[in-house]
C-alpha cells in the first residue's frame, strides 16, 4: 500500500467567490498533536448521516492499530470542519492489479459512509472529486466501499456525478438487518416473529431460569467497564471465533482496539452494554454504540455451551428496548447479509454498497469506463444468480 499523503497535496481554496473551502490531508501524528479532535467530535455530533466507526474515539485507535499508510481527507468551509474521510491508496482491487484510491476500512469498521456536516454533502463530494481530478496520480478510479445507498450522501454523490457527466456505478450491494419502527418493543417482537417461535423462546427462557438465577442487565460503561470488556473477550474467544483465530482476543491489535473503542465511547456517553447472566456467569453480551439519531450494534457473543437455550436471541429481545430510547430512531446491526440470528428478530434492512467513480482526465476516464462496464456486468450476473437462488429456496420451503 502507498501512503496517499505522499501522492496528493492540499487542494487550493474555492475560487467561486463563496465561503473559503479548504481541503487538506491529515495524518495520525499531526491529528494527535492538534485541536482537530474537538472539531471532529463537533462534526460527528452534527453529521448528515451518523457513522460511529469514523468518529474520533473509534477511528483513532483503528489508525494506531492498522492504519499506518492511511490519511484523512478533511474539508473546511469558512473555518468550520464540514467533512472527513479516511483514504488509502492501493495497487490491488480484489484479485485485479488495478491501482485506485479508496475510503479506508478494516474488518471491524462496519460502515464506510463519510462524516459530513448536515447541509454540506454536495460541497464535500465536490471537494473530494476535484482533489482526485487534479491529483489522481496512479489511481484509475475512486472507490467508496460500505456506504449506505439510500441516504442523503449517496443521493448527493449521484446527483453531482450526473451534473458533471462523471461515470460512476454501484458495483455491489448487500442488505443487512436494521431496526427501525414506531411500534413498542413488545409490539415489534409480536409482529416480527411467528407465534410458534415466540412460544419456543419462552420455553427456553423458563428452562434456563430453572437452572439458576437468570439476570439481564444494561449499563453505560461508567463503572466496571474493564472487567465487562475482559469477560466479553474471554467469552468470545472460547467459542468458534477463538477456534478459527478470528476472536478479538486472538490478536493484540484487535484486543486493544476493542478496549480503546469501548472506553472512548463510554467517555462520551455513547456506549450501551447489555448482558444476560446465569448465577453471575455471562451467557450473552452485547455492545451498542449510540450515534444520534441512530445506533450501531457493534459486537455480540454468547456461551455456546448454552446454545440450546438461545441466549443470544434472548438478549436481542431485550435489545428491542432501543425502540423506546430517547434520541435513537434506529439501529444498524452491522451484521453480514442473511445473518441467521439477527435476521430472525429484526425485519428491517439497510442497504450498503460499493461505488466506483471516475476521476482524472479524459484518457483515464475512458479506461475507467471500460473497466466499470466489466464490473457492472459481473454485478448483474451476481444479482441474476442470487435471484435464481432465492426462487429455488422459496420453492423448497
Amino acid at each position: 500500500m502507498a501512503n496517499i499523503a505522499e501522492l496528493i497535496g492540499d487542494m487550493p481554496q474555492d475560487a467561486a467567490g463563496n465561503a473559503a473551502c479548504d481541503a487538506a490531508w491529515l495524518t495520525l501524528s499531526n491529528i494527535e498533536k492538534s485541536a482537530f479532535v474537538a472539531q471532529w467530535d463537533d462534526l460527528a455530533a452534527n453529521a448528515e448521516e451518523p457513522n460511529a466507526f469514523y468518529e474520533s474515539w473509534y477511528l483513532l485507535p483503528s489508525l494506531r492499530a492498522f492504519g499506518s499508510d492511511v490519511s484523512i481527507f478533511s474539508v473546511h468551509i469558512g473555518g468550520l470542519l464540514v467533512g472527513l474521510l479516511p483514504v488509502q491508496a492501493s495497487s490491488q482491487y480484489g484479485r485485479w492489479p488495478v491501482p485506485h484510491a479508496q475510503n479506508w476500512r478494516h474488518p471491524n469498521i462496519f460502515l464506510g459512509t463519510p462524516l459530513v456536516r448536515k447541509g454540506n454533502a454536495a460541497a464535500f463530494w465536490q471537494a473530494l472529486l476535484a482533489e482526485f481530478d487534479q491529483n489522481a496520480k496512479k489511481s484509475l478510479f475512486l472507490h467508496i466501499n460500505g456506504m449506505s445507498t439510500d441516504g442523503p450522501l449517496a443521493a448527493a454523490l449521484e446527483q453531482l456525478s450526473g451534473e458533471q457527466g462523471r461515470r460512476m456505478g454501484l458495483v455491489q450491494e448487500e442488505d443487512r438487518a436494521f431496526l427501525q419502527s414506531d411500534l413498542s418493543p413488545e409490539e415489534y417482537y409480536t409482529a416480527s416473529m411467528r407465534g410458534k417461535k415466540r412460544k419456543e423462546l419462552r420455553r427456553q427462557k423458563n428452562r434456563l431460569s430453572e437452572t439458576g438465577n437468570l439476570v439481564f442487565s444494561r449499563g453505560d460503561g461508567s463503572s466496571g467497564l474493564q472487567s465487562w470488556a475482559e469477560e466479553f473477550l474471554a467469552l468470545e474467544r472460547q467459542g468458534w471465533k477463538g477456534a478459527q483465530g478470528s476472536a478479538l482476543d486472538c490478536a493484540d491489535e484487535t484486543r486493544q482496539l476493542f478496549l480503546d473503542a469501548l472506553a472512548g465511547a463510554a467517555d462520551r456517553g455513547r456506549l450501551e452494554l447489555l448482558d444476560l447472566r446465569l448465577d453471575g456467569k455471562p451467557l450473552a453480551m452485547l455492545a451498542n454504540f449510540l450515534s444520534a439519531p441512530g445506533s450501531f450494534s457493534f459486537k455480540t457473543t454468547f456461551d455456546e455451551e448454552y446454545s440450546r437455550f438461545s441466549p443470544g436471541v434472548l438478549l436481542q429481545i431485550e435489545n428491542l428496548a432501543l425502540l423506546e430510547r430517547d434520541g435513537t430512531d434506529w439501529c444498524d446491526s452491522c451484521a453480514a447479509e442473511g445473518h441467521p440470528m439477527i435476521d430472525s428478530v429484526w425485519t428491517g434492512r439497510r442497504c450498503v454498497g460499493r461505488y466506483s467513480i471516475a476521476i482524472g482526465g479524459a484518457v483515464r476516464r475512458a479506461m475507467f469506463g471500460t473497466y466499470l462496464g466489466v464490473e457492472l456486468a459481473r454485478a448483474r450476473r451476481r444479482e441474476k444468480q442470487q435471484a435464481q437462488s432465492d426462487r429455488q429456496t422459496g420453492a423448497t420451503k
